[in-house]
């Protein structure tokens, strides 16, 4: 069992290998001036089970990088190439919302698995069907095995409500309430255009209630700032959201420091990029609002027991 990493989730795949008790392989990627690169092993993998962790948020390079490092295990005689992608980018590309539209997610599937590579683990995909995309064994894992028990502390004795920040997230928040022994609500949006959020409504009661809005991911912070400040203007006692990808993108710091939520809870699938020099004082702000879980023992668990041939099924 050899677990490499590419450069994007570095420090992600150092907390894993550690709890997994092994050696963090080494490989390299070198960067030519012209923007072009090149990822390659520093150590044998002839005969070997190899994990390659990248997450592939954009921009496109990274997942290239899984691309090259998945080729690179293949004609080096690696027995067994297993992607363990902790952030599957691009995959709310996975229908055609117009005509004449990609299915973005598809084609990255074909990709991964045209490079060589037998397996895919991974966590909370956008859409659960893109393991279908897939004609090798994608191991999905849910993030809730970590954060329920969190929630589960901060909530002890509260009167809690679940809430989806759209009708595609019901049956997330649905596992979500019945875990935690909650309520559910559904705030209804809809979107004039990609990344912007227009009409929003809440279908049920949250008034004298602690409100835990849950999804998949934390993009540009549109939807769940204007569904936590609704909630509050709607009653609820205080509100926080749980999700698995922090993203983060555009203004989403500036828009979450600025919101009624008590605290946004994340993973480390991806890391927080750090701001520019004339931004720290806004990324400041809104990180004390932030709370990041790792999930790297939840991914050591699950490749030491693909590495030995033992059940995943308790991480589902």
């Amino acid at each position: 069992m050899k677990i490499f990493t590419g450069s994007t989730t570095r420090e992600f795949a150092k907390a894993v290998a550690y709890s997994a008790g092994v050696e963090l392989g080494s490989s390299e990627r070198k960067d030519f001036s012209d923007g072009e690169f090149i990822h390659f092993f520093n150590e044998t993998v002839r005969g070997e089970t190899v994990f390659l962790v990248q997450s592939t948020p954009p921009p496109a390079d990274n997942l290239l990088e899984l691309i090259f490092m998945i080729d690179a295990a293949k004609r080096a005689g690696a027995t067994n190439i297993v992607a363990v992608i902790p952030y599957f980018g691009f995959a709310r590309q996975d229908k055609k919302d117009e005509a004449r539209y990609p299915i973005g997610a598809k084609a990255v599937a074909r990709m991964i698995e045209s490079a060589g590579a037998h397996q895919v683990v991974t966590m909370d995909l956008h859409a659960d069907q893109i393991q279908g995309f897939f004609e090798i064994p994608v191991s999905h894992i849910y993030s809730s095995a970590i954060m329920v028990p969190y929630l589960r502390q901060i909530y002890e004795g509260s009167k809690l409500s679940v809430a989806s920040p759209d009708i595609g997230g019901s049956k997330r928040a649905k596992k979500y309430s019945e875990q935690l022994d909650a309520e559910m609500v559904i705030c209804y949006k809809h979107r004039p255009r990609a990344n912007e959020v227009g009409e929003m409504r809440v279908i049920g009661d949250v008034r004298g209630r602690d409100v835990i809005i849950v999804d998949d991911m934390f993009d540009t912070a549109g939807t769940v700032c204007k569904a936590a400040d609704m909630l509050i203007e709607q009653g609820a006692t205080s509100v926080r959201a749980a999700g698995t990808h922090a993203i983060l993108s555009g203004g989403a710091i500036l828009k979450i420091s600025r919101s009624k939520l008590s605290e946004l809870i994340v993973t480390d699938s991806i890391p927080i990029k750090n701001p520019n020099d004339d931004q720290r004082e806004i990324f400041k702000e809104g990180m004390d609002k932030i709370k990041i879980i790792t999930v790297a023992n939840l991914f050591a668990d699950v490749l030491t027991s693909i590495n030995n041939g033992e059940s995943i099924s308790k991480n589902f």
